[in-house]
């Protein structure tokens, strides 16, 4: 394993605590994402809507720990994409745009997409060195 894939390996961990210990601590958060498809409110269905993210979060651990190309493209892209949490929280910091979460949530996840946006510069330096899953 290397840097890129371990450092990969750690945010699919990190991220996986962090979804339990908001299911933990602030159930609600989960309630506000499940509220429109009208599933809010339940324990079972905030549980498996945590088995589904669990499951998605393994599949990536998985495609990383074996080398699997379009996973590789994915997981780019994808995390370069992250880069758009920061307006988003910046707009509801100012009142543009309403949310149902918590304005802490929104600042978590606009933390998590500079971090995104970090591994994604890492993975495309990797890449123009040693080619898809090259170590930055």
């Amino acid at each position: 394993m290397n840097r890129t894939q371990a450092v990969l390996i750690g945010f699919v961990i990190l991220s996986w605590l962090a979804l339990v210990a908001i299911l933990v601590g602030a159930p609600d958060i989960y309630d506000a994402e499940l509220r429109p498809l009208g599933l809010s409110g339940l324990p079972h269905v905030r549980l498996a809507f945590l088995a589904a993210i669990t499951g998605l979060l393994a599949l990536f651990a998985i495609g990383t720990l074996r080398r699997w190309r379009w996973m590789f493209w994915l997981l780019l892209v994808a995390f370069a994409a992250g880069i758009l949490r920061v307006p988003l929280f910046v707009l509801q910091i100012l009142g543009a745009v309403s949310s149902d979460v918590p304005l802490w949530y929104s600042g978590f996840q606009a933390l998590v997409g500079v971090i995104q946006v970090a591994i994604a510069a890492a993975m495309f330096s990797g890449y123009r060195r040693h080619g898809p899953w090259g170590a930055f």
